[in-house]
C-alpha cells in the first residue's frame, strides 16, 4: 500500500491542472452489446468556482464538458446508459532496461502522469450551459483570443451536441522520478540525455524537476511531487 501511495496524485489542485493542460481525453461508454467503446475527445475541466446561473439555478457540480457532433454512437450509449469512463494520460519518457540492467528486459520502465474518471454523463439541452461549456473549450484551446464569446441565442450553439461528465470518483497515478533519491535522479536524467538528445530531454528533465545550470549542470530545481 505504502508504493502504491506514492505514486497517487494527491493533489486536487494538481489533477485539475493536468487534465486542462492536455489536449485529448477518452471517454468510454458502454454500447448495446455491452462493450465498452473508447473515443478521443476535446474537453474541459470546470471546477464548481465557474459557478454559473442557469435559469436561476446554480451549476454547482465539478464537470467535464465535450462538444460532439449531434449524432453517433456515443451519444446513444450516454442517453441508455449514462456511467462513463474518462481518462487522460502523457506519456512522459520510456527507460530502456538497459538504464537499469546489462541484459533484463523485465527492468524496462517508463515515467508517465495518468487521471482516471468515472461518472456519469448527460446531453446539455439548456443553450445557456451549453454556450458557457463552448466557451470554457475556447478559454482552454484558444488562449491567444481573437474571438467573440458565444452565447445561448446563436444557432450554432443551439446546433451542436454538448455531453457534461460529472464525476463520481477521480484517481491520478504518476511516475515522475519522485521515487529516485535525488541524486539518482539526476543520474537517470544523464542517461535520458545520452538516449533522447539534449533538445528531446528538457521537457522530460522539467517534468522530473531537473534544470540546467548556466554551463550545462544538472541540478534538482523542485522536487516532483504531484
Amino acid at each position: 500500500m505504502q508504493l502504491t501511495n506514492r505514486f497517487q496524485i494527491k493533489s486536487e489542485h494538481r489533477i485539475i491542472d493536468f487534465l486542462n493542460s492536455q489536449p485529448v481525453g477518452r471517454i468510454s461508454s458502454i454500447d448495446i452489446d455491452g462493450f465498452p467503446q473508447v473515443i478521443p475527445m476535446n474537453f474541459v475541466f470546470v471546477k464548481t468556482q465557474h459557478e454559473m446561473k442557469m435559469n436561476s439555478t446554480p451549476i454547482n457540480s465539478d464537470a467535464i464538458y465535450m462538444h460532439s457532433h449531434p449524432f453517433g454512437e456515443k451519444i446513444e450509449n450516454i442517453k441508455r446508459n449514462s456511467k462513463v469512463g474518462f481518462e487522460v494520460d502523457q506519456h512522459v519518457c520510456f527507460l530502456p532496461s538497459y538504464y537499469f540492467h546489462p541484459t533484463d528486459a523485465s527492468q524496462a520502465d517508463t515515467l508517465y502522469i495518468s487521471v482516471v474518471i468515472k461518472g456519469n454523463a448527460f446531453m446539455i439541452d439548456d443553450a445557456i450551459e451549453k454556450a458557457f461549456a463552448l466557451n470554457m473549450l475556447m478559454k482552454k484551446y484558444q488562449t491567444e483570443g481573437f474571438y467573440e464569446s458565444l452565447n445561448q441565442s446563436m444557432r450554432s450553439v443551439r446546433a451542436v451536441s454538448v455531453i457534461k461528465v460529472v464525476p463520481q470518483d477521480i484517481r491520478g497515478k504518476y511516475k515522475i522520478g519522485q521515487h529516485w533519491t535525488p541524486d539518482y535522479r539526476l543520474k537517470m536524467a544523464e542517461k535520458i540525455i545520452r538516449r533522447e538528445g539534449i533538445l528531446n530531454s528538457r521537457q522530460i528533465l522539467n517534468i522530473m524537476g531537473l534544470e540546467e545550470d548556466p554551463t550545462g549542470k544538472l541540478y534538482v530545481k523542485r522536487e516532483p511531487v504531484m
